[in-house]
């Protein structure tokens, strides 16, 4: 009898657990399963509307491995490079981008791709908070910054008349600026413990590549104060002589280098930072 109830017990857990995966695979059913590839993507397009950026992007991979050949699947993986970029993805949004450059290299759509490319590295994780905590933007590691001029170079050398090029013209001269600062910096960073060869390096570097940028003025300093610590006068004077060209009445003579540098006059597009 004591058999008899265990056998009956098991038979009725089996079926229970039965019931339970039926319900579970059920409930994990694609929907989507025999849409069009127009469909899928207009459900994406409601997804972006939505700002449903984890949706849009399966139902855009959906539109992809579907229709592979298709002219949705080209508009699908502009769009996945988008979704990534809002869903704060950096990295697989540019691995987007640049595959949709290698597949489609003559695309009507590449001077956007080359734009957005251009915004994924405008604006490290943490870059907003600058006007918050007086950050200087020119003080974060600047690789994302170079990845974004080169970008925004080659959206308005390729594309010139793009209705992209006038933003990344504004954008790439905000780039050279603070680009420029961040040499400066690392300038200033050698100078203040004494590695003067170095500090003049570095500002000789920003002279050299970097056309009428503010930070020439701290870097021609820089020079000429390493100069004097080396005792390089004839050197020390050169770069005085310069600097007073390009800046006369230059305030690091009254200020020296632990002066205001006032970066925040020259971070002034905040609503770049709000797309």
């Amino acid at each position: 009898m004591q058999k008899s109830i265990i056998r009956h017990s098991l038979l009725v857990l089996c079926s229970l657990a039965l019931v339970g995966c039926s319900s579970v695979f059920k409930s994990q059913e694609d929907k989507t399963q025999g849409w069009t590839a127009d469909q899928l993507y207009q459900e994406a397009r409601d997804n972006v509307r939505a700002s449903e950026w984890k949706s849009a992007s399966q139902h855009l991979k959906a539109v992809e491995t579907r229709f592979p050949y298709s002219s949705q699947a080209q508009q699908a993986l502009i769009d996945q490079a988008y979704v990534y970029w809002k869903d704060d993805e950096p990295e697989q949004a540019t691995a987007a981008i640049n595959r949709f450059l290698a597949l489609y290299p003559n695309h009507p759509g590449t001077d956007y791709m080359l734009y957005l490319k251009g915004l994924v590295t405008f604006t490290p994780p943490s870059a907003f908070l600058s006007s918050y905590t007086g950050q200087d933007p020119s003080e974060r590691d600047p690789k994302g910054l170079r990845q974004s001029y080169q970008a925004f170079n080659e959206l308005i050398t390729r594309f010139p008349d793009s209705r992209y090029a006038h933003d990344a013209r504004a954008r790439l001269t905000w780039l050279v600026s603070t680009i420029a600062e961040n040499e400066v910096n690392v300038a200033e960073y050698y100078y203040k413990r004494d590695a003067y060869v170095a500090a003049i390096n570095r500002s000789q570097a920003v002279i050299r590549d970097f056309s009428g940028v503010q930070a020439a003025e701290r870097a021609l300093y820089i020079m000429m104060k390493s100069y004097e610590k080396l005792g390089l006068t004839e050197q020390a004077n050169d770069a005085k002589r310069v600097l007073d060209q390009n800046f006369p009445d230059s305030k690091y003579y009254a200020r020296g280098l632990d002066g205001d540098k006032h970066w925040t006059d020259m971070f002034k597009p905040a609503s770049w930072f709000n797309n």
